[in-house]
């Protein structure tokens, strides 16, 4: 197996507990936050969800002056409308991902424009995915402060 195909089945598995968590969030919860400053749970998932349309346009080395989220104004549904929504992105990403050799996974240096550090792209792609996965452990603490049952992500 490929770096790059290791790569894609950890971002594959990732959102896959990720989305069976989300799919647990009752629809009167959406909005439930654990104080003023965080994010609510629905805006939790599109944080999470969109990102994938920036993470695209930084590995590609695209010019980030202008960004402007394909998300913006657009208003929350549900959590199902948030997934249909971010596939075209997460689809983008991923075959990105796929078309990088072993030697661009190694060489390339991406320069993440929020905090300037520079990294490998492989070790780049990695820290999104931790990125997501630190989410989904926030969203745990979500649904239990909440006492909604949580799905069993373990299995």
């Amino acid at each position: 197996m490929t770096q790059s195909a290791l790569i894609i089945s950890n971002f594959t598995e990732t959102r896959r507990r990720s989305t069976m968590l989300w799919s647990g969030l009752p629809e009167s919860y959406y909005n439930w936050k654990p104080d003023q400053k965080a994010m609510s749970a629905i805006e939790m998932i599109r944080h999470v969800l969109q990102a994938d349309y920036g993470w695209n346009l930084i590995i590609n080395q695209k010019d980030m002056s202008n960004y402007v989220s394909p998300w913006e104004n657009r208003p929350y549904l549900s959590v199902s409308d948030e997934l249909q929504f971010a596939k075209p992105y997460r689809k983008a990403f991923l075959e990105s991902i796929k078309q990088f050799s072993e030697t661009e996974l190694a060489e390339t240096k991406i320069i993440h424009p929020g905090n300037g550090k520079k990294k490998t792209l492989g070790k780049y792609l990695l820290r999104i995915a931790y990125h997501e996965s630190v989410h989904t452990g926030q969203f745990l603490s979500y649904l239990r402060a909440m006492g909604v049952n949580r799905p069993n992500i373990w299995d």
